[in-house]
């Protein structure tokens, strides 16, 4: 492995630890935030993709990845914001997934291969997927009932299953 390699690999590791500022459980690298670790003459370039054009953590999320890559020791870097292609709740690790459930937020669901393809599909903020059924990330119960279509972020809904009583976030597709 030459050295250069070997410093994109490094800076990969040290991003799979920088927790996602709103939704701590995950990391950056769990939610598919970061895209790519390019190694340049004059140091890294971290790509990243914010979950959408408005989100209110993308500075926070840009400084948290710089500092970790300075504090790594591993140079100059910088960030480069990508918004095309959009950033999809597919690129979502199963690890991720996992930790999101574990954390008590259901995981959004995979898009189907006819949404996923459209570039022009809407972002759903508001309403719910015709026939989506979400599982409390607690029982497992699909008793759930939706309360509000924004939780703690814009990305997520506020549920309460009607098995176990509890509340839960909805991490939404899109």
């Amino acid at each position: 492995m030459n050295a250069l390699a070997s410093r994109v690999d490094a800076a990969w590791a040290v991003l799979h630890t920088v927790p996602d500022p709103e939704v701590p459980a995950v990391s950056v690298c769990d939610l598919g935030i970061v895209r790519d670790v390019i190694e340049h003459d004059d140091g890294l370039e971290i790509v990243l993709t914010p979950t959408y054009s408005g989100c209110p953590a993308t500075e926070a999320i840009e400084h948290d990845v710089l500092a970790a890559i300075e504090q790594a020791g591993l140079g100059r870097a910088r960030a480069t914001l990508r918004r095309a292609p959009a950033w999809t709740s597919d690129w979502i690790s199963d690890e991720g997934r996992a930790k999101l459930k574990a954390y008590g937020i259901a995981p959004p669901a995979h898009l189907n291969a006819e949404q996923a393809a459209s570039t022009a599909m809407p972002i759903k903020l508001f309403g719910r997927i015709a026939g989506e059924r979400i599982a409390c990330p607690r029982c497992a119960s699909e008793r759930t009932e939706r309360l509000s279509a924004f939780g703690s972020t814009a990305c997520k809904a506020l549920y309460r299953c009607m098995a176990c009583k509890e509340p839960f976030e909805h991490f939404k597709p899109f």
